[in-house]
């Protein structure tokens, strides 16, 4: 899948990239959509990483020349692992070398391995270079790893693992206008289904409106700025939706509807309920003031 394209992916991409110029031929990435998950077993789709646009972005980035997706149907999950093999990547693919991590398994109930793949390969003609996976202190990088951070909220874990800050991209919609009302516009931030989010809390973060365009206010899209973003229900007005709200710092736009991404440096706190608006607003003075220590500190170590 290379949902998260973590480090981990990043290490087998780099590999095929590189094998690939070697025998000067183009690199392709084969991803999926849907996720697997969701036709395996309907309902039990995992948070999603990266969104499919995000993942070809950060593959082009690291070299590679084609980003192919596969779409995930009832009947591709039914193909036998020497039909796979056979028909996706020697008859549509053409390929001269498979990169794979170590734990690979590919067909129908996960029933092709490493083993079986390189004897296909011997069938017809291509390599099998099979990658240990990539783990430091006893962790192997995984999304699932990835997942369990963010959702515990240990952005800075998850960030280590990726190799850059978790991700939440979403077009910004109207709210209730109570953090204008506060002195705290905020970017109401709605996501595409199945997104990781963090858990509730507060968080430093970059913001950037992505995309070209002309400048909304002081935001130029493209331009990152720092944010101090909200994640939960707003419980001190006994909200109900979740919702992931952020204060960019120190600049003034009309930013709904634009399509913006949120990267989270660090959790600031946990979400709290306050006795009073004026309890409210000075943690949100504290929390704006902090983010900007946060990421300043981000800004000189990168």
């Amino acid at each position: 899948m290379f949902d998260g394209v973590h480090r981990g992916h990043q290490q087998l991409i780099t590999r095929a990239v590189k094998s690939a110029k070697e025998r000067g031929i183009p690199s392709v990435l084969m991803t999926f959509d849907p996720h697997p998950m969701e036709v395996v077993r309907p309902g039990n789709h995992p948070a999603q990483l990266t969104t499919l646009a995000r993942r070809a972005e950060l593959a082009e980035e690291l070299g590679v020349d084609v980003f192919c997706v596969m779409p995930f149907t009832p009947e591709f999950m039914k193909l036998s692992p020497e039909r796979y093999a056979h028909e996706i990547l020697v008859e549509r693919l053409h390929v001269a070398e498979v990169v794979v991590g170590e734990n690979f398994t590919f067909g129908k109930k996960a029933a092709g391995t490493v083993e079986l793949l390189r004897t296909i390969g011997e069938r017809f003609g291509f390599a099998v270079d099979a990658q240990t996976l990539l783990a430091e202190h006893a962790v192997t990088f995984s999304s699932t790893y990835i997942r369990s951070c963010v959702d515990a909220g240990d952005v800075v874990a998850a960030a280590d693992a990726l190799g850059r800050p978790h991700r939440v991209e979403g077009v910004v919609v109207h709210g209730d206008g109570r953090g204008r009302d506060l002195g705290f516009p905020t970017a109401n931030v709605a996501p595409p289904m199945h997104s990781a989010i963090p858990a509730d809390g507060v968080y430093a973060a970059w913001f950037t409106v992505l995309g070209p365009g002309p400048t909304l206010g002081t935001v130029t899209p493209g331009e990152r700025y720092g944010a101090a973003v909200s994640v939960g229900t707003n419980p001190t007005f006994s909200g109900r939706a979740r919702t992931v709200e952020a204060f960019v710092l120190d600049q003034e736009a009309d930013l709904y509807g634009q399509h913006v991404a949120v990267d989270f440096v660090e959790r600031l706190r946990g979400m709290e309920k306050f006795d009073s608006i004026e309890a409210l607003v000075s943690a949100m003075h504290g929390d704006a003031d902090r983010a900007r220590d946060v990421l300043a500190r981000a800004a000189d170590s990168a």
